[in-house]
């Protein structure tokens, strides 16, 4: 006898199987005992959710013999023909590899027949959204009047690929990711009913690997299996997986907190040693410094131990929410960079060594023993302002002509400008307020320590905090530059165009125009000096 597979072997065969998904497996069975399954069903989420299980037991609900409360009886030759795929009146069709027009020509003409042994006709597309252009074309008109023995059924996780016309033809209905609490309690009973040994805190961790697919966690558990003798515990899935262990990845968090660059580096290659995978063990790194964000914000965490949490605790009081994201949004980087580098070991130690860099404390130490010529929002301010006494005292004796055109433009300045003290708009830190209550947190993050000034009546100048180049181009995407115009159009009472600068480019501008005004010194002359 063939083996099975867990996640195949213990596939739900009844709506009220399914895990995490009731409001939608209840609404189906109530259109079941009402007689009122529509014509056409989108069944939308994530992997490993349940929608082609849902679609299986809705084919077989609308054709069985004796259905039970909406429910498919699995019992009767109907039924046990569709389990076992022998009822050619259900098909199910994956488009990722039938997605051409003569694939959906074949269906459309198929529908006009009347079914062999069931009563309705059901087709099934997986990953509907892998359809031709053509194909969606040849599937409208008779997904929007098929005849009455015949009911579609399609599935996908990426529902806006398709085309507004299927959408409106179809039932939506949404699988939601399922919480670790429902994965848990599942795989319990597939422990029970498999007899396998396996700890709660084991259970956890494959819960939390699975991130909401079902599927995936059985599958995890699978390998479990096949490589563990006796009771699988925690640290047996996390080899088995490769990710390091809770108080390594601890270890490493503190140096970083600590900007104890050796202790890091010697702990990371120690890891990297012993063959953990570096994708898995920078992922493990990045949620674990989300999760000291978390209980610094909430105090609310589920998958630590006592001892754990008083770590993470310990962590908190070290670290500001600030550089919790900034760690957070650079290692994500460092995690994309390194996906496609050929020398992911190096990429790993410089993207760590910099990451235990705090470049707030090394600024202040530059500025205080140095003093640099750093471009903080202050001294913005201050050149800005010497800048402009300069100008204005130029102004004043050149010629008629020349007075008029800077009077004109110092006056549209004047009338148009509002900056607060700190050479900042007044409005700007409610625009970025504003942008995190929307929950755009892409955008907020690279926002954070931005300031901003209007260089004219439409146009805000924005220099970025952070000085990564990716942070920009995040930024200057058509819809993130769109979602802060708009909001800071709000604020402004008008409307308002987005620049940014970074504060690299900032020194380069301030460079150019120091060497201007120095050419004017030296020339002696009257020059009448106008910003565009």
């Amino acid at each position: 006898m063939s083996y099975t597979t867990l996640y195949r072997k213990f596939r739900p065969l009844k709506f009220n199987e399914m895990v995490g998904q009731e409001h939608i497996t209840d609404t189906l069975r109530k259109q079941v005992i009402m007689s009122r399954v529509g014509h056409a069903y989108l069944f939308n989420g994530g992997r490993g959710t349940g929608k082609t299980s849902a679609a299986k037991i809705l084919a077989r609900a609308v054709n069985c013999l004796n259905p039970q409360d909406g429910e498919p009886c699995n019992e009767c030759e109907i039924c046990k023909a569709i389990l076992s795929g022998a009822l050619t009146d259900v098909v199910e069709m994956d488009a990722a590899s039938n997605n051409s027009v003569e694939d959906i020509r074949e269906i459309r003409d198929e529908v006009n027949f009347l079914p062999t042994r069931a009563k309705h006709r059901v087709y099934i597309i997986d990953e509907v959204h892998m359809l031709s252009t053509g194909a969606f074309n040849a599937l409208l008109k008779t997904l929007e009047e098929p005849p009455e023995h015949v009911k579609f059924i399609l599935a996908t996780t990426e529902p806006q690929k398709l085309p507004a016309t299927i959408l409106s033809r179809c039932q939506r209905f949404d699988f939601k990711r399922i919480s670790n609490k429902d994965i848990i309690k599942r795989l319990k009973i597939i422990c029970k009913e498999s007899n396998i040994e396996i700890t709660d805190d084991a259970l956890k961790i494959i819960a939390v690997l699975s991130e909401g697919a079902m599927r995936d966690a059985i599958s995890i558990l699978e390998r479990c299996i096949g490589e563990q003798k006796g009771i699988i515990d925690e640290n047996s899935v996390r080899d088995l997986v490769g990710i390091p262990k809770t108080t390594q990845i601890y270890s490493i968090v503190k140096a970083i907190v600590d900007s104890n660059i050796d202790e890091m580096i010697n702990n990371a290659r120690r890891i990297i040693d012993e063959g953990k995978d570096i994708d898995n063990f920078l992922w493990e790194i990045i949620k674990y410094i989300k999760d000291i964000l978390v209980y610094k914000s909430s105090k609310n965490l589920e998958i630590y131990n006592e001892v754990e949490i008083e770590q993470m605790n310990e962590l908190a009081q070290k670290i500001s929410k600030e550089r919790l994201l900034h760690l957070i949004y650079e290692l994500s980087e460092l995690s994309n960079t390194i996906k496609w580098s050929s020398q992911k070991t190096v990429m790993f130690e410089v993207g760590m060594i910099k990451a235990c860099t705090n470049l707030e404390d090394i600024r202040e130490k530059l500025e205080v023993k140095n003093d640099v010529d750093i471009m903080t929002p202050q001294k913005i301010s201050n050149e800005q302002q010497i800048r402009n006494n300069n100008t204005s005292k130029i102004s004043t004796e050149q010629n008629a002509v020349g007075a008029s055109i800077v009077h004109k433009k110092i006056e549209s300045d004047e009338k148009n400008k509002e900056v607060s003290n700190e050479g900042n708009l007044p409005y700007w830190n409610n625009v970025i307020n504003k942008i995190k209550q929307s929950g755009k947190m892409g955008i907020y993050v690279n926002l954070i320590g931005s300031t901003a000034k209007e260089v004219n009546d439409m146009t805000i100048e924005v220099e970025i905090a952070n000085k990564n180049a990716f942070a920009k181009n995040i930024l200057e995407t058509h819809e993130n530059k769109a979602e802060i115009e708009r909001i800071a159009s709000i604020e402004a009472g008008k409307t308002m165009n987005i620049r940014f600068i970074s504060a690299e480019n900032k020194k380069k501008v301030n460079l150019k125009s120091n060497s201007i005004e120095n050419m004017i010194t030296d020339l002696d002359i009257p020059i009448n000096i106008i910003d565009e």
